[in-house]
């Protein structure tokens, strides 16, 4: 028997703010990389896998609630668990 536990798939489309409507908080009791254009990213807010883009912070800069503002940027959006 092994000791891992299962981990449910990854959905085509993530994102890490609990506002969204894509955030699904039990996928985040496990670590999840994503791999954007062939490098690792670890300042992912948001991904979309069938789409091909990912959202990321633009710098310190903040909208009006405190927010990061996001960027998108567009390439080969690979997620998986570390």
């Amino acid at each position: 028997m092994s000791d891992t536990p299962e981990r449910p798939a990854l959905p085509d489309r993530l994102s890490v703010d609990p506002r969204s409507p894509f955030h699904v908080a039990a996928l985040f009791e496990h670590p999840i990389g994503i791999r954007f254009n062939g490098k690792d990213r670890h300042d992912v807010e948001e991904y979309c896998v069938s789409e091909g883009w990912i959202k990321v912070p633009a710098g310190k800069s903040l909208d009006r609630h405190g927010q990061p503002l996001l960027i998108k940027l567009k390439g080969k959006v690979e997620a998986y668990y570390r």
